[in-house]
């Protein structure tokens, strides 16, 4: 996967509050979106293990009372309010030896608020590397209705935050590392590129020791049946949103009699390898992207031309900044990025790139600095980090540096802006790996679990909507239900769509999906 996946707090926290400020959504018509982008991936090529019971595990395991205890602060979040109690999970370090080493996961969990109780309901929200620690008590009030009636339950996933969390740099080379150029012109720059990923992959397996080997989506996918046992549910009721929808599609075909309520909003393509990942991206952000400059009376092409013009002067001279940094076109790019994730933060990116075409960087830092999780110490957080650990034992492919340059021209044609940059990402993100990737593409095919809805957002730049449909063909005839909004920004419960929310809630709620194929405007 490539690096602009994911859905956190890192985004999500500065930008998603003032996304839920906007205008309602209409009513609904039924009907498919179109079609589009890529075509499948191969399949069958390396997959994940097929769906097979679940490994025996003994009885210290299944039989855990966990301790809840008021809640602490974590790195980047304050400590919760009183309803919030947190505790450790222990699961097996290798789910092939259940009875083996063991690890900590850290747990969050408000109970229901009302009466009619149905259960608990788990969140992940993205990364893959999203704390739901730091997340949970945020989003929590985008969800009164559902807390009525449910335990808001979320946790930090093995290797992220405080479950085992992987740090893989400090502060001053990741600093350094950002002069690094991610989109390498000259031999010289090349080897610079690929020797910066190959020393961030070993400065992880230092970081991680044997648990870099077992961070993956499936092992996630098993400690969330443990979790469900642990809780005591006999379903597991679940939200996921952008990775958390792959995340949930596996554990739907690990489990297919398992799934209760699951909710998968910002649907990840699950026929995409890692190089379509990156091509589903950088037509998800070029689309966002028109759209953005459609809204500001400009002619889209004309418009990323312009942009793209901006990015090929930072290339050879950095901007200065008021912090005494430079603002490099990696940066710029990443700064640019960041306010597609909702619509509402358009107006950031309108003043960022006015002020950069005057000279001034320090806006389009400010952002890249937000997706960075740097803070005005110098500090940087450590989600891009799980994000990667996570992501490079899920993906087998590894691009070679020749592929990736035949694969360059085509990226650029997706987009002038981001192709480039995200063509790269495809030989660098995963070079030179300490441990193998699993499969090419994960495994969702789940028969005869109830259904699963899908929601997928039109214009989507981070999990571009055509992954909906394709998710629901992937799940199985009569398991995915499909449904749209017309909207904007990454993720459509909450964003300001009445008929979203309305049909999410009756779902967890009553237990009644919408029909498939049903789109809100």
């Amino acid at each position: 996967m490539s690096r602009f996946l994911r859905w956190t707090a890192a985004v999500a926290a500065a930008l998603l509050v003032a996304g839920c400020g906007g205008s309602s959504g209409g009513g609904q018509e039924e009907g498919k979106g179109a079609a589009g982008g890529p075509g499948p991936a191969r399949k069958g090529t390396g997959s994940s293990p097929p769906a097979s019971p679940p490994p025996a595990l003994p009885s210290s395991l299944t039989s855990q009372r966990p301790d809840w205890h008021t809640c602490k602060a974590t790195e980047g979040s304050a400590a919760p309010g009183d309803a919030w109690r947190c505790a450790t999970l222990r699961v097996p370090l290798d789910w092939s030896k259940p009875g083996g080493t063991t690890i900590g996961l850290a747990l969050m969990r408000s109970r229901a608020t009302g009466s009619g109780r149905i259960g608990s309901l788990l969140f992940n929200f993205g990364g893959p590397g999203g704390s739901g620690l730091s997340m949970m008590p945020y989003y929590a009030a985008t969800v009164p209705k559902l807390h009525e009636r449910y335990d808001l339950v979320s946790w930090d996933p093995r290797g992220v935050g405080a479950s085992e969390g992987v740090r893989c740099r400090g502060d001053r080379a990741i600093e350094k590392a950002e002069q690094v150029d991610a989109t390498p012109d000259t031999p010289a720059e090349e080897r610079a590129y690929l020797r910066d990923a190959a020393d961030f992959g070993q400065g992880c397996r230092r970081a991680a020791g044997a648990l870099l080997a077992h961070v993956s989506t499936t092992d996630t996918a098993r400690d969330m049946d443990l979790m469900r046992q642990v809780l005591g549910d006999r379903t597991t009721h679940y939200f996921g949103i952008s990775y958390g929808t792959e995340l949930g599609g596996v554990y739907a075909h690990l489990f297919p009699q398992r799934v209760g309520r699951l909710i998968l909003d910002a649907v990840v393509d699950p026929t995409a390898d890692a190089v379509g990942h990156a091509e589903n991206q950088t037509r998800g952000f070029q689309r966002a992207l028109d759209d953005y400059l459609k809204s500001t009376g400009q002619d889209p092409r004309q418009g990323s031309r312009k942009i793209a013009d901006l990015l090929r002067r930072l290339d050879s001279e950095p901007l200065r900044t008021s912090s005494g940094r430079r603002l490099t076109q990696t940066l710029a790019v990443t700064g640019i990025v960041v306010p597609l994730y909702t619509e509402a933060a358009w107006p950031r990116l309108t003043s960022a790139l006015a002020a950069a075409e005057k000279g001034d960087g320090s806006p389009l830092l400010a952002l890249a600095d937000q997706y960075d999780e740097r803070d005005s110490s110098g500090h940087y957080g450590t989600t891009s980090h799980a994000q990667r650990v996570i992501s490079c034992l899920d993906d087998r492919q590894r691009p070679t540096l020749a592929e990736t340059k035949r694969l360059l021209p085509g990226f650029e044609r997706i987009s002038p802006v981001f192709g480039d940059f995200l063509g790269w990402d495809t030989a660098g993100w995963c070079h030179d790996w300490p441990v193998p990737g699993q499969y090419d593409t994960p495994e969702v095919s789940a028969p005869g679990a109830a259904p699963v809805l899908l929601v997928g957002n039109t214009g989507d730049p981070a999990t571009p909507y055509e992954g909906t449909r394709r998710m629901a063909d992937e799940l199985g005839k009569g398991v995915g239900i499909e449904l749209t909004w017309k909207g904007e920004g990454h993720g459509a419960y909450g964003s300001g769509s009445d008929c979203v929310d309305n049909a999410v809630n009756t779902y967890l709620l009553e237990g009644r999906a919408p029909r498939d194929g049903t789109v809100c405007s």
